[in-house]
């Protein structure tokens, strides 16, 4: 009596398995990883624009309040010029599907920027605010918090004189 049943088949089964199921479980990651890859991309390079374009903002603001004082020779002058220098070389393009010949160390340059940024409020007597490309902007509207009892710290007036009304 022939057996036609072989042995060798069952041997390597749970394997043959695992490298089916390998091989469909990575593409299918490979494709909801490009879609979250693109994703994930697109809401960091707007939070990555946002705080540029609020310090390109910041800069023409000033530098335009300074032309007018005719103070385009000063320190704060200088330290706007820089800034907009900085910012007009951040790429326009994503870097890793443009020329590739130029390493361009994104991080480095937001590092300088956001330096430059400082510089030019520290010149101005200005309280930098906490813009950083993590999303986290400053809300005008939420409170300060209380100073505490005990601290030597006096709690800073509000601009605008806030009337109870009832709604």
């Amino acid at each position: 009596m022939a057996s036609d049943f072989d042995l060798e088949t069952l041997v390597d089964l749970e394997q043959t398995f695992y490298d089916s199921g390998y091989e469909d479980g990575f593409a299918h990651g490979r494709i909801h990883g490009l879609i979250e890859g693109r994703a994930l991309g697109r809401e960091k390079g707007f939070e990555m624009w946002e705080e540029l374009a609020f310090y390109e903002g910041f800069a023409r603001t000033w530098q335009a309040i300074l032309t007018g004082l005719g103070r385009d020779d000063d320190r704060a002058a200088h330290h706007i010029r820089h800034l907009l220098d900085l910012i007009a070389q951040f790429p326009r393009v994503n870097p890793s599907t443009a020329d590739s010949s130029s390493e361009l160390d994104i991080l480095k340059l937001s590092r300088q920027i956001q330096s430059r940024y400082r510089a030019l409020c520290s010149t101005l007597g200005v309280k930098p605010a906490n813009i950083r490309a993590s999303g986290t902007t400053p809300d005008a509207d939420s409170p300060e918090p209380p100073a505490a009892a005990d601290s030597d710290t006096p709690r800073r007036q509000p601009v605008w004189k806030i009337e109870a009304t009832s709604f």
